[in-house]
Protein backbone atom coordinates (compact mmCIF):
# COMPACT_ATOMS: atom_id res chain seq x y z
CA UNK A 1 0.00 0.00 0.00
CA UNK A 2 2.89 2.86 0.54
CA UNK A 3 4.46 4.04 -2.08
CA UNK A 4 4.71 8.08 -1.60
CA UNK A 5 8.63 7.53 -0.13
CA UNK A 6 9.65 4.97 -2.86
CA UNK A 7 9.33 7.90 -5.19
CA UNK A 8 11.74 10.08 -3.55
CA UNK A 9 14.36 7.40 -3.81
CA UNK A 10 13.76 6.06 -7.30
CA UNK A 11 13.77 9.02 -8.60
CA UNK A 12 16.91 10.01 -7.01
CA UNK A 13 18.05 6.28 -7.96
CA UNK A 14 17.32 6.47 -11.79
CA UNK A 15 18.83 9.61 -12.06
CA UNK A 16 22.06 8.21 -10.65
CA UNK A 17 22.01 5.82 -13.03
CA UNK A 18 21.59 7.88 -15.50
CA UNK A 19 24.35 9.93 -14.87
CA UNK A 20 26.42 6.70 -15.04
CA UNK A 21 25.53 5.63 -18.06
CA UNK A 22 25.84 9.13 -19.41
CA UNK A 23 29.66 9.23 -18.14
CA UNK A 24 30.10 6.01 -20.63
CA UNK A 25 31.49 7.05 -24.44
CA UNK A 26 28.75 8.59 -26.83
CA UNK A 27 25.84 8.28 -23.65
CA UNK A 28 24.18 11.06 -23.18
CA UNK A 29 21.00 9.52 -21.43
CA UNK A 30 18.44 11.43 -18.97
CA UNK A 31 16.13 10.29 -16.26
CA UNK A 32 13.38 10.03 -19.30
CA UNK A 33 15.53 7.68 -20.77
CA UNK A 34 15.76 5.18 -17.84
CA UNK A 35 12.11 5.53 -17.12
CA UNK A 36 10.30 6.04 -19.88
CA UNK A 37 7.03 6.16 -18.17
CA UNK A 38 5.81 9.67 -18.24
CA UNK A 39 3.48 11.29 -20.37
CA UNK A 40 2.80 14.75 -21.98
CA UNK A 41 -0.96 14.93 -21.54
CA UNK A 42 -2.83 18.05 -21.25
CA UNK A 43 -4.09 17.40 -18.08
CA UNK A 44 -7.36 19.25 -16.45
CA UNK A 45 -7.05 20.22 -12.72
CA UNK A 46 -10.45 19.26 -11.26
CA UNK A 47 -11.75 20.62 -8.25
CA UNK A 48 -15.30 19.59 -7.08
CA UNK A 49 -17.18 21.74 -4.32
CA UNK A 50 -17.39 19.57 -0.95
CA UNK A 51 -14.57 17.56 -1.79
CA UNK A 52 -11.40 17.21 0.83
CA UNK A 53 -8.38 15.74 1.47
CA UNK A 54 -7.50 14.63 5.15
CA UNK A 55 -6.39 18.05 6.75
CA UNK A 56 -9.70 20.00 5.34
CA UNK A 57 -7.72 21.03 1.98
CA UNK A 58 -9.65 20.92 -1.49
CA UNK A 59 -9.38 17.76 -3.40
CA UNK A 60 -8.47 17.65 -6.80
CA UNK A 61 -7.84 15.12 -9.49
CA UNK A 62 -6.97 15.04 -12.79
CA UNK A 63 -9.06 14.44 -16.79
CA UNK A 64 -7.52 13.49 -19.59
CA UNK A 65 -9.40 13.92 -23.18
CA UNK A 66 -8.00 12.37 -25.71
CA UNK A 67 -8.44 13.61 -29.36
CA UNK A 68 -8.43 9.51 -30.71
CA UNK A 69 -10.73 8.01 -28.25
CA UNK A 70 -13.95 7.22 -26.06
CA UNK A 71 -12.50 4.43 -23.60
CA UNK A 72 -12.10 5.45 -20.51
CA UNK A 73 -9.41 4.67 -17.67
CA UNK A 74 -9.92 5.40 -13.95
CA UNK A 75 -6.93 4.86 -12.31
CA UNK A 76 -7.36 5.23 -8.22
CA UNK A 77 -4.06 5.60 -6.50
CA UNK A 78 -3.04 3.90 -4.04
CA UNK A 79 -0.85 4.86 -0.80
CA UNK A 80 -1.29 3.11 2.53
CA UNK A 81 -4.35 3.39 5.15
CA UNK A 82 -4.73 4.90 8.08
CA UNK A 83 -7.71 3.87 11.44
CA UNK A 84 -5.83 5.16 14.83
CA UNK A 85 -3.87 7.88 16.24
CA UNK A 86 -0.84 5.63 15.40
CA UNK A 87 -1.07 5.47 11.85
CA UNK A 88 -3.02 8.49 10.84
CA UNK A 89 -0.43 10.66 12.91
CA UNK A 90 2.79 8.85 10.68
CA UNK A 91 4.35 6.87 13.78
CA UNK A 92 3.74 3.44 12.27
CA UNK A 93 5.76 4.77 9.32
CA UNK A 94 4.58 3.07 5.44
CA UNK A 95 1.62 1.53 7.39
CA UNK A 96 -0.15 4.81 7.36
CA UNK A 97 -2.11 7.07 4.81
CA UNK A 98 -0.66 9.37 1.92
CA UNK A 99 -0.61 12.64 1.02
CA UNK A 100 -2.17 13.52 4.56
CA UNK A 101 -1.15 17.60 3.59
CA UNK A 102 -3.34 17.09 0.87
CA UNK A 103 -2.76 17.57 -2.81
CA UNK A 104 -0.90 20.40 -4.36
CA UNK A 105 -2.47 21.95 -7.75
CA UNK A 106 0.65 20.90 -9.55
CA UNK A 107 0.81 17.24 -8.32
CA UNK A 108 -0.33 15.50 -11.77
CA UNK A 109 3.38 16.72 -13.30
CA UNK A 110 5.43 15.29 -10.04
CA UNK A 111 7.25 11.77 -10.15
CA UNK A 112 4.72 9.81 -8.66
CA UNK A 113 1.78 10.72 -10.46
CA UNK A 114 3.80 11.02 -13.66
CA UNK A 115 5.78 8.01 -13.47
CA UNK A 116 3.57 5.44 -11.24
CA UNK A 117 1.65 3.63 -13.69
CA UNK A 118 1.95 2.07 -17.01
CA UNK A 119 -1.46 1.85 -18.06
CA UNK A 120 -2.16 5.94 -17.11
CA UNK A 121 0.74 6.31 -19.89
CA UNK A 122 -0.34 3.97 -21.96
CA UNK A 123 3.05 1.96 -22.09
CA UNK A 124 5.32 -0.33 -20.04
CA UNK A 125 8.37 2.15 -19.16
CA UNK A 126 11.65 1.51 -20.96
CA UNK A 127 14.00 0.76 -18.21
CA UNK A 128 17.81 0.26 -19.00
CA UNK A 129 18.36 -1.11 -22.84
CA UNK A 130 14.34 -2.26 -23.00
CA UNK A 131 12.37 -0.47 -25.24
CA UNK A 132 9.23 1.52 -24.12
CA UNK A 133 6.41 -0.66 -24.85
CA UNK A 134 2.62 0.64 -26.02
CA UNK A 135 0.11 -1.31 -23.78
CA UNK A 136 -3.80 -2.00 -24.24
CA UNK A 137 -4.97 1.44 -22.83
CA UNK A 138 -2.41 3.26 -25.03
CA UNK A 139 -4.17 6.65 -26.69
CA UNK A 140 -7.25 6.59 -23.99
CA UNK A 141 -9.03 9.15 -21.65
CA UNK A 142 -7.56 8.77 -18.67
CA UNK A 143 -8.91 10.01 -15.20
CA UNK A 144 -6.29 10.05 -12.22
CA UNK A 145 -7.70 9.95 -9.15
CA UNK A 146 -5.02 10.67 -6.29
CA UNK A 147 -5.12 9.57 -2.38
CA UNK A 148 -5.41 11.44 0.51
CA UNK A 149 -8.24 10.51 2.72
CA UNK A 150 -6.67 7.47 4.44
CA UNK A 151 -9.66 4.97 3.61
CA UNK A 152 -8.92 3.45 0.03
CA UNK A 153 -11.23 6.51 -1.32
CA UNK A 154 -14.66 4.60 0.62
CA UNK A 155 -14.81 6.05 3.80
CA UNK A 156 -17.50 8.61 4.80
CA UNK A 157 -16.46 9.72 8.36
CA UNK A 158 -14.78 12.53 10.21
CA UNK A 159 -12.54 10.98 13.28
CA UNK A 160 -10.89 13.03 16.25
CA UNK A 161 -7.57 10.44 17.21
CA UNK A 162 -6.25 11.21 20.24
CA UNK A 163 -2.74 10.11 20.97
CA UNK A 164 -2.79 7.10 23.70
CA UNK A 165 0.19 8.67 25.36
CA UNK A 166 -1.07 12.26 25.21
CA UNK A 167 1.88 13.65 24.41
CA UNK A 168 0.58 15.66 21.26
CA UNK A 169 -2.36 16.86 20.19
CA UNK A 170 -5.17 15.20 19.14
CA UNK A 171 -5.82 15.14 14.82
CA UNK A 172 -9.01 15.59 13.14
CA UNK A 173 -8.65 13.44 10.01
CA UNK A 174 -11.21 13.26 7.45
CA UNK A 175 -11.89 10.13 6.51
CA UNK A 176 -14.50 11.14 3.44
CA UNK A 177 -12.77 9.33 -0.03
CA UNK A 178 -16.14 7.90 -1.09
CA UNK A 179 -17.83 11.34 -0.85
CA UNK A 180 -14.94 12.74 -3.04
CA UNK A 181 -15.48 9.63 -5.67
CA UNK A 182 -19.29 9.90 -5.87
CA UNK A 183 -18.76 13.58 -6.40
CA UNK A 184 -15.88 12.63 -8.90
CA UNK A 185 -17.95 10.17 -11.13
CA UNK A 186 -20.77 12.77 -11.20
CA UNK A 187 -18.54 15.51 -12.80
CA UNK A 188 -17.12 12.79 -14.95
CA UNK A 189 -20.59 11.60 -16.10
CA UNK A 190 -21.27 14.94 -17.61
CA UNK A 191 -17.38 15.89 -18.97
CA UNK A 192 -17.63 12.33 -20.53
CA UNK A 193 -21.36 11.24 -21.92
CA UNK A 194 -20.44 8.70 -23.76
CA UNK A 195 -17.94 6.22 -22.76
CA UNK A 196 -17.25 3.11 -24.82
CA UNK A 197 -15.11 0.81 -22.84
CA UNK A 198 -14.61 1.87 -19.34
CA UNK A 199 -11.74 0.40 -17.22
CA UNK A 200 -11.82 1.17 -13.45
CA UNK A 201 -7.98 0.55 -12.00
CA UNK A 202 -6.54 0.78 -8.87
CA UNK A 203 -3.18 -0.39 -7.39
CA UNK A 204 -2.87 -1.21 -4.04
CA UNK A 205 -5.34 1.06 -1.68
CA UNK A 206 -6.42 2.34 -4.94
CA UNK A 207 -7.06 -1.62 -5.58
CA UNK A 208 -9.48 -1.70 -2.77
CA UNK A 209 -11.38 1.33 -4.52
CA UNK A 210 -11.44 -0.25 -8.07
CA UNK A 211 -13.71 -3.06 -6.80
CA UNK A 212 -15.26 -1.11 -4.37
CA UNK A 213 -16.62 1.68 -6.33
CA UNK A 214 -16.87 -0.24 -9.45
CA UNK A 215 -20.86 -0.32 -9.05
CA UNK A 216 -21.33 3.14 -8.57
CA UNK A 217 -18.82 3.92 -11.74
CA UNK A 218 -20.80 1.43 -13.72
CA UNK A 219 -24.16 2.82 -13.33
CA UNK A 220 -23.31 6.73 -13.19
CA UNK A 221 -20.94 6.52 -16.14
CA UNK A 222 -23.15 3.49 -17.71
CA UNK A 223 -20.84 2.58 -20.53
CA UNK A 224 -21.23 0.07 -23.20
CA UNK A 225 -19.15 -2.02 -21.86
CA UNK A 226 -17.25 -1.93 -18.17
CA UNK A 227 -13.70 -3.77 -17.29
CA UNK A 228 -12.36 -4.08 -13.54
CA UNK A 229 -8.88 -4.48 -13.06
CA UNK A 230 -7.65 -4.75 -9.29
CA UNK A 231 -3.76 -4.70 -8.57
CA UNK A 232 -2.87 -6.12 -5.32
CA UNK A 233 -5.73 -4.83 -3.37
CA UNK A 234 -7.95 -7.39 -2.35
CA UNK A 235 -11.28 -7.54 -0.84
CA UNK A 236 -10.76 -10.77 0.58
CA UNK A 237 -13.73 -12.96 2.08
CA UNK A 238 -14.41 -12.63 5.36
CA UNK A 239 -17.82 -14.11 6.43
CA UNK A 240 -17.13 -15.36 9.95
CA UNK A 241 -15.26 -13.53 13.19
CA UNK A 242 -12.69 -16.27 12.63
CA UNK A 243 -12.06 -15.57 9.19
CA UNK A 244 -8.26 -14.13 8.45
CA UNK A 245 -9.32 -10.49 7.52
CA UNK A 246 -12.45 -10.05 9.80
CA UNK A 247 -10.24 -7.97 12.24
CA UNK A 248 -9.28 -5.17 9.65
CA UNK A 249 -12.85 -5.53 7.96
CA UNK A 250 -14.21 -4.76 11.31
CA UNK A 251 -12.18 -2.27 12.16
CA UNK A 252 -12.26 -0.22 8.83
CA UNK A 253 -15.98 -0.25 8.85
CA UNK A 254 -16.54 1.08 11.68
CA UNK A 255 -13.00 3.63 11.84
CA UNK A 256 -14.32 4.85 8.33
CA UNK A 257 -18.25 4.13 8.29
CA UNK A 258 -18.19 2.19 5.19
CA UNK A 259 -21.92 1.78 5.99
CA UNK A 260 -22.53 4.43 3.24
CA UNK A 261 -20.86 2.35 0.51
CA UNK A 262 -22.83 -0.29 1.85
CA UNK A 263 -26.12 1.32 1.58
CA UNK A 264 -25.46 2.19 -2.26
CA UNK A 265 -24.96 -1.69 -2.95
CA UNK A 266 -27.44 -3.86 -4.22
CA UNK A 267 -28.84 -6.85 -2.48
CA UNK A 268 -26.00 -9.37 -3.90
CA UNK A 269 -24.01 -7.97 -1.11
CA UNK A 270 -23.59 -9.19 2.11
CA UNK A 271 -22.82 -6.13 4.33
CA UNK A 272 -21.52 -8.80 7.06
CA UNK A 273 -18.81 -9.84 4.99
CA UNK A 274 -17.38 -7.25 3.06
CA UNK A 275 -15.95 -9.74 0.50
CA UNK A 276 -19.01 -10.93 -1.27
CA UNK A 277 -18.20 -7.53 -3.69
CA UNK A 278 -16.58 -9.62 -6.13
CA UNK A 279 -19.61 -12.24 -6.32
CA UNK A 280 -21.88 -9.36 -6.16
CA UNK A 281 -19.98 -7.70 -8.86
CA UNK A 282 -19.45 -10.91 -11.22
CA UNK A 283 -23.55 -11.53 -10.80
CA UNK A 284 -24.61 -7.61 -11.43
CA UNK A 285 -22.59 -7.15 -14.52
CA UNK A 286 -22.12 -10.84 -16.51
CA UNK A 287 -21.42 -9.26 -19.27
CA UNK A 288 -18.39 -7.45 -18.18
CA UNK A 289 -14.76 -8.12 -17.92
CA UNK A 290 -13.32 -8.40 -14.29
CA UNK A 291 -9.74 -8.99 -12.86
CA UNK A 292 -7.45 -9.36 -10.26
CA UNK A 293 -3.73 -9.57 -10.34
CA UNK A 294 -1.50 -9.59 -7.53
CA UNK A 295 1.78 -11.34 -5.98
CA UNK A 296 1.05 -14.68 -3.63
CA UNK A 297 4.74 -13.11 -1.70
CA UNK A 298 3.22 -9.87 -1.32
CA UNK A 299 4.85 -8.81 2.03
CA UNK A 300 3.00 -4.91 1.74
CA UNK A 301 -0.68 -5.15 1.65
CA UNK A 302 -0.35 -8.02 3.38
CA UNK A 303 1.31 -6.60 6.22
CA UNK A 304 -1.90 -3.72 6.36
CA UNK A 305 -4.30 -6.89 6.71
CA UNK A 306 -2.53 -8.84 9.64
CA UNK A 307 0.48 -7.55 11.21
CA UNK A 308 -1.76 -5.16 13.51
CA UNK A 309 -4.18 -7.54 13.98
CA UNK A 310 -2.58 -10.62 14.90
CA UNK A 311 0.23 -9.55 17.87
CA UNK A 312 3.35 -11.24 17.27
CA UNK A 313 3.04 -12.73 13.86
CA UNK A 314 5.92 -12.89 11.60
CA UNK A 315 6.57 -12.88 7.97
CA UNK A 316 5.84 -16.25 7.43
CA UNK A 317 2.77 -15.92 9.18
CA UNK A 318 1.79 -13.23 7.40
CA UNK A 319 2.07 -14.51 4.00
CA UNK A 320 0.73 -17.71 5.20
CA UNK A 321 -2.49 -15.31 5.81
CA UNK A 322 -2.47 -14.27 2.70
CA UNK A 323 -1.71 -17.20 0.99
CA UNK A 324 -4.88 -18.58 2.72
CA UNK A 325 -7.42 -16.02 1.71
CA UNK A 326 -5.86 -15.43 -1.90
CA UNK A 327 -6.67 -18.78 -1.89
CA UNK A 328 -10.28 -18.98 -1.34
CA UNK A 329 -10.41 -15.30 -3.40
CA UNK A 330 -9.61 -17.17 -6.74
CA UNK A 331 -11.73 -19.89 -5.96
CA UNK A 332 -14.58 -17.47 -5.42
CA UNK A 333 -13.61 -15.88 -8.81
CA UNK A 334 -13.12 -19.40 -10.67
CA UNK A 335 -16.82 -19.60 -10.54
CA UNK A 336 -17.89 -16.60 -12.40
CA UNK A 337 -17.06 -16.41 -16.48
CA UNK A 338 -16.80 -13.00 -16.37
CA UNK A 339 -13.52 -12.71 -13.75
CA UNK A 340 -9.98 -13.32 -15.08
CA UNK A 341 -6.76 -13.43 -12.71
CA UNK A 342 -2.72 -13.23 -13.45
CA UNK A 343 -1.33 -13.90 -10.30
CA UNK A 344 2.63 -14.33 -9.88
CA UNK A 345 4.44 -15.62 -7.45
CA UNK A 346 6.72 -13.11 -6.16
CA UNK A 347 8.82 -10.38 -7.74
CA UNK A 348 11.95 -8.89 -5.99
CA UNK A 349 10.64 -5.74 -6.51
CA UNK A 350 8.33 -3.49 -3.92
CA UNK A 351 8.52 -6.59 -1.72
CA UNK A 352 6.24 -8.25 -4.21
CA UNK A 353 3.90 -5.71 -4.53
CA UNK A 354 1.40 -4.48 -7.35
CA UNK A 355 1.90 -5.87 -10.67
CA UNK A 356 1.09 -3.05 -13.18
CA UNK A 357 3.52 0.10 -11.22
CA UNK A 358 6.64 1.27 -12.32
CA UNK A 359 7.77 -1.17 -14.61
CA UNK A 360 6.12 -4.39 -16.01
CA UNK A 361 9.67 -6.07 -15.80
CA UNK A 362 8.91 -9.66 -13.76
CA UNK A 363 5.19 -9.53 -13.90
CA UNK A 364 5.05 -12.51 -16.62
CA UNK A 365 3.05 -15.66 -14.88
CA UNK A 366 3.20 -19.25 -15.79
CA UNK A 367 1.14 -21.78 -14.97
CA UNK A 368 3.76 -25.04 -14.46
CA UNK A 369 7.10 -23.31 -13.41
CA UNK A 370 9.31 -25.35 -11.63
CA UNK A 371 12.76 -26.38 -11.48
CA UNK A 372 14.57 -27.79 -14.53
CA UNK A 373 15.24 -31.48 -14.25
CA UNK A 374 18.86 -32.18 -14.22
CA UNK A 375 19.04 -33.19 -17.80
CA UNK A 376 17.76 -29.69 -18.69
CA UNK A 377 20.46 -27.81 -16.76
CA UNK A 378 22.13 -26.56 -20.31
CA UNK A 379 18.57 -25.28 -21.60
CA UNK A 380 18.97 -21.58 -22.22
CA UNK A 381 18.94 -19.22 -20.38
CA UNK A 382 21.87 -20.82 -18.83
CA UNK A 383 21.57 -18.68 -15.02
CA UNK A 384 17.89 -20.29 -14.75
CA UNK A 385 17.05 -23.10 -12.52
CA UNK A 386 13.63 -22.81 -12.89
CA UNK A 387 11.78 -23.66 -15.97
CA UNK A 388 8.38 -22.43 -17.77
CA UNK A 389 7.37 -25.63 -20.38
CA UNK A 390 3.54 -24.09 -21.28
CA UNK A 391 5.72 -20.40 -21.49
CA UNK A 392 5.27 -17.01 -19.27
CA UNK A 393 2.62 -14.75 -20.32
CA UNK A 394 3.52 -10.91 -19.75
CA UNK A 395 1.18 -8.69 -17.88
CA UNK A 396 0.86 -6.95 -20.78
CA UNK A 397 0.17 -9.66 -23.05
CA UNK A 398 -2.84 -10.26 -20.26
CA UNK A 399 -3.99 -7.30 -20.84
CA UNK A 400 -4.18 -7.15 -24.39
CA UNK A 401 -6.04 -10.57 -24.53
CA UNK A 402 -8.11 -9.15 -21.64
CA UNK A 403 -9.36 -5.96 -22.35
CA UNK A 404 -8.58 -5.47 -25.99
CA UNK A 405 -9.45 -9.39 -27.30
CA UNK A 406 -11.97 -9.61 -24.32
CA UNK A 407 -10.71 -13.39 -23.73
CA UNK A 408 -10.83 -15.03 -20.24
CA UNK A 409 -7.70 -15.33 -18.92
CA UNK A 410 -6.64 -17.20 -15.92
CA UNK A 411 -3.25 -18.00 -14.31
CA UNK A 412 -2.05 -18.67 -10.81
CA UNK A 413 1.28 -19.18 -10.67
CA UNK A 414 3.07 -21.71 -8.72
CA UNK A 415 6.00 -20.89 -5.90
CA UNK A 416 8.75 -20.18 -7.96
CA UNK A 417 11.91 -18.06 -7.62
CA UNK A 418 12.63 -17.55 -11.10
CA UNK A 419 12.64 -13.95 -11.02
CA UNK A 420 15.97 -13.79 -8.47
CA UNK A 421 17.77 -15.71 -11.35
CA UNK A 422 17.06 -13.30 -14.25
CA UNK A 423 20.23 -11.02 -15.29
CA UNK A 424 17.80 -8.15 -15.58
CA UNK A 425 16.30 -8.53 -12.41
CA UNK A 426 19.15 -8.47 -11.16
CA UNK A 427 20.28 -5.63 -11.89
CA UNK A 428 16.89 -3.61 -11.96
CA UNK A 429 16.01 -5.04 -8.82
CA UNK A 430 18.83 -4.13 -6.80
CA UNK A 431 18.36 -0.23 -8.31
CA UNK A 432 14.76 -0.32 -7.75
CA UNK A 433 14.93 -1.29 -3.92
CA UNK A 434 17.89 0.82 -2.96
CA UNK A 435 15.55 3.81 -4.31
CA UNK A 436 12.37 2.45 -2.01
CA UNK A 437 14.56 2.62 1.19
CA UNK A 438 15.87 5.75 0.05
CA UNK A 439 19.42 5.11 -1.18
Amino acid sequence: MKLRSMFRGWHAGVTALALVIAAGPAWAIGIEDIVDGGNDYTWETVEVPGTLCSNGSQYRFFAYDSPTSNNLLIMFEGGGACWDYPSCSGQTGILGAANPNGIAPDYITQFQAQYVSPLVNGADPGIPFRPLNPIATNGWDVVYMPYCTGDTHVGNNVVTYNDPAGQNPPIVFRHVGFNNTVAALDWLATRFPSVNKLLINGFSAGGVASSAVFYEARRTLQPAKGYLLNDSGPIFSAPSPGSNSRPLHDTITAQWNLQSLYNELPAAFDPDDFGSINAMLAVEFPTDQLAYTGYSSDFNFSRFSYERFYPGIDMAGILQKWRQDQAVLIDILDDYPNYSFHVPWHRPINDSHCSTIITFIGSHACPTVRKKKWWEVWQWPWSQSWKCPSGFTPIETFLDQWLIQDQQKRIVEPENYYNNEDPGMQIVGPLINAALAGG
